[in-house]
Formats: C-alpha cells, structure tokens, sequence
C-alpha cells in the first residue's frame, strides 16, 4: 500500500516521507527492530538527508522510531499504543459531540450528512482511499466545531497516526465485503442521529458504542 499522494497536497518533502514511512511501519511493511539509516532512506527517496531528517525527527517524536547514534531503531505501534490513542480520541470527540449539541448543530448535521453521502458514494465506486478521507473529515468537522484550542492541538497531535491506522483499516474492511462496510457506513448515521436527538445521555451513549465497535475493529486490522 502506498501512501494517497492526493492526502499530501502542501505538504513539505519532509511531511511526505514521514507519511510513507509512518504507512510502512504501521502495516508492518518495516518490522520492529529494524535499522534504517538517513542515508538509505535519502536514497529511496532520491533526495537529500535534509527532508528525511525532518521525517525522522516526526517519527520520533510520534513514538513510532528511536534515534539512534548509529542509525534509525524502529519500534513500531503496539496494541497499548492503539489503545491510548483511542482513549485520547474517545476524550477529544466525546467534548466535542456534547459541546456542539448544547448549541444549534443544524448546520453542521446537513455537512455531516453530506460526507456520510460521500462515504456511501466511494463504498459504491469501492475507492478504499476516499471512504477513509471522508471518514476523516467526519471526525475533524466535529472536532473543528469545537471551536476550542487546546482541544484542536491534541488532536492535530495524534491526526497523522490517525489518519494512517484508519487508512489500513478501511483497506481491510473493504477487503471483508459490502455488508461490513455498510455497517461502518451506519455507525456514523447512528452518531449523526445521537447528535440530532441533543439528548447529552443519547450522544454519550452512541459514542461510547462507536468507539467500543471502531476500537475492536482496529485491534484485528493491525495485528
């Protein structure tokens, strides 16, 4: 699986090579333990050891990489580091649903509405890449509409392991057939409903029930 060069648009040189490698190490493509080097990696990509520097300080700090004195010592996404990052995007989305429905979401349900009806669209057309960038786009509406700082600032802490775990899951699910993923299709209906009713109890509950679903799905996609 290659990275979707259409989810790089300005980004730098460096940004697009952690993208691959991020990709590559979460799929498991690039094993634990492993050791790379700036300058095999300059070479694959057929440019300089500055860009990849800037990869690589971005893999590090996203607790992907060690670095090394001698080279780049791969640690990969364990389960536990799947589950913290759940629980960071269970806290970040379970404020923004409640903060969004104590004011009028109405707006913002018709623009939910409108990706869910382009995640059904890229299901028909099964473009793996789409359905997930809609997926995204679902989740980062929310989170936006917060309208809270700090909120936005974890979250675009996490969105790039996010995004590349999602991205190898929804490839996974397509691979399962039409009635799985209708069945993730729906899930954001049934959250899309939740926010609707602006019953706090409903919401908490309908996001207690996506991310219990959307956690064990992730568990079977990555190991």
């Amino acid at each position: 699986m290659k990275y979707p060069t259409t989810w790089l648009q300005g980004s730098s040189l460096g940004e697009a090579i952690a993208c691959e490698l991020r990709l590559q190490i979460i799929d498991g493509s690039i094993k634990p333990g492993e050791v790379l080097s700036e300058n095999s990696i300059a070479a694959k990509f057929g440019t300089s050891r500055s860009p990849v520097r800037e990869a690589l300080k971005t893999l590090s700090s996203e607790g992907l990489i060690s670095l090394k004195r001698m080279g780049v010592e791969v640690i990969g996404l364990k389960l536990k580091d799947v589950d913290e990052l759940y629980d960071v995007r269970y806290l970040i989305e379970s404020f923004a649903w409640r903060h969004l429905a104590q004011n009028d979401p109405a707006k913002i349900i018709s623009q939910l509405h409108q990706i869910v009806d382009k995640m059904q669209l890229a299901a028909k057309h099964h473009d793996v890449v789409e359905f997930a960038f809609q997926d995204i786009a679902f989740h980062e509406l929310i989170i936006a509409e917060a309208k809270h700082s700090r909120i936005w600032h974890l979250w675009s802490s996490i969105r790039q392991i996010v995004m590349t775990v999602l991205l190898i899951t929804t490839k996974k699910i397509f691979s399962q057939g039409e009635d799985k993923i209708n069945l993730v299709i729906n899930k954001h209906r049934t959250l899309l409903h939740g926010l609707e009713s602006r019953d706090p109890a409903v919401i908490s509950a309908r996001i207690e029930e996506y991310f219990a679903d959307s956690h064990q799905t992730i568990h079977s996609s990555i190991h």
